[in-house]
């Protein structure tokens, strides 16, 4: 029996993915469930499942390519089976979806599936005539602007995949000293961020609210938490638990627009943007009212370590109901954030600083923190986006409450 083996949709915002390296090999024994190959989508890196048993008959994107989600990557089956009918198939519905696909164009020549294409060959061939070898998208745009030629190369990466580091090598060896600019594909992530915020900021009516917080006392009840326990609590933790604490007395805030309707979420689920070298990605710190500011503390360090490494599964980055951007670790002192769909309301926190202040007519130095809320109007107003900051800043500045909530 042939198996189709099809580029998945792994994510609500995938539209293609990444190739990144294929577990099995044409000609091996398969079994379902077997690990196929590792996907790159636009969060992280994933295992592709083996849905049938048989034999690996045919690799058609080598590692490193991309491809579009629901197109034919490999086929599964025995040795007596007709496998050509089953790609030339695959490959005319993916020119009939193309077509009838608003967002995407139909391709102009489908190559013909062949050995050649296969992972097993030792020399992938890339597109370009003088490139017999596999090539980063990075080193093959570096290599255009430089002109040097690709078969002179010596590639260091996997299976002698030639990568940017390389092409610049030999940029060395030839004299070339300046590329004055360099075309750098875009990575998943990337165009995920582009697609989703271009299609939040355009639709979405977006208002913003400022206040400017005290954080002396936060800051003295941070030392003394790290006395008490090997690690120290970070600032976007107590700031995680502060939120939570203010979406439980504000449940109006809580809320996704849904056309004709408001969600009311019953469940407080704080997404945390974390910033990579590819682009952004919020893990999804679950059910923050009910978790001690310990926990939560130990739950979001897990969270960014593991998003950072591109490990985190597709529950732990979606469905968030609220979200927090923390640019003040970078010195920012005030910005404002695009709304992630469904999210009504997003919190940018700025840095820490001391500035003068007022205080019975005596001008001191204080240490002060600037939020700035970003709101749906189509689901929120002004007043109420006023009310949470204002919970918020008491919070805040309050904050042995926080410790001594257990939920």
């Amino acid at each position: 029996m042939i198996t189709r083996v099809v580029m998945p949709k792994l994510t609500d915002t995938m539209e293609e993915g990444v190739l990144v390296a294929w577990k099995k090999h044409e000609g091996d024994s398969v079994v379902g469930g077997d690990v196929l190959a590792e996907i790159e989508t636009d969060k992280s890196v994933m295992d592709l499942e083996a849905f049938g048993s048989g034999i690996l008959r045919r690799l058609l994107v080598n590692e490193g390519d991309t491809a579009a989600s629901g197109s034919l990557i490999a086929v599964i089956g025995e040795l007596d089976d007709d496998i050509e009918s089953a790609i030339k198939e695959g490959l005319e519905a993916e020119i009939i979806t193309a077509k009838h696909s608003p967002n995407v164009e139909p391709p102009s020549s489908m190559p013909e599936p062949s050995a050649s294409m296969s992972q097993s060959s030792s020399t992938a061939e890339d597109a370009s005539p003088n490139t017999a070898r596999k090539v980063s998208p990075r080193a093959k745009s570096l290599a255009k602007k430089s002109g040097i030629d690709l078969s002179q190369v010596k590639g260091s990466g996997p299976s002698g995949r030639i990568l940017e580091r390389d092409v610049r090598e030999a940029m060395e060896d030839v004299g070339v000293s300046r590329v004055e600019s360099i075309e750098k594909p875009l990575s998943q992530m990337r165009k995920a961020i582009a697609r989703i915020t271009t299609e939040s900021k355009s639709p979405v009516p977006h208002f913003y609210l400022t206040v400017d917080i005290g954080m002396a006392d936060a800051e003295k009840l941070r030392k003394q938490m790290t006395k008490t326990r090997d690690k120290p609590v970070s600032l976007t933790a107590l700031i995680l638990k502060a939120v939570a604490e203010s979406l439980l007395h504000h449940p109006e805030i809580n809320v996704s627009f849904a056309g004709e309707s408001l969600l009311q979420h019953q469940t407080i689920d704080i997404g945390i943007v974390v910033g990579l070298e590819e682009g952004l990605i919020t893990p999804v710190v679950r059910n923050c009212a009910k978790k001690s500011i310990w926990k939560l503390a130990e739950e979001l360090e897990n969270l960014v370590k593991r998003a950072k490494n591109k490990q985190l599964t597709i529950e732990e980055y979606s469905g968030a109901t609220f979200s927090i951007s923390n640019l003040g670790l970078y010195g920012v002192e005030n910005f404002s954030v695009v709304l992630m769909p469904p999210q009504a309301a997003s919190l940018a926190v700025g840095a820490v600083q001391s500035v003068p202040v007022v205080d019975e007519n005596i001008i001191k130095t204080d240490r002060r923190m600037k939020v700035t809320l970003s709101c749906d109007h189509r689901a929120l107003d002004g007043v109420q986006g006023a009310q949470f900051l204002r919970t918020l800043k008491k919070t805040i500045e309050h904050p042995l409450e926080l410790v001594l909530l257990e939920g």
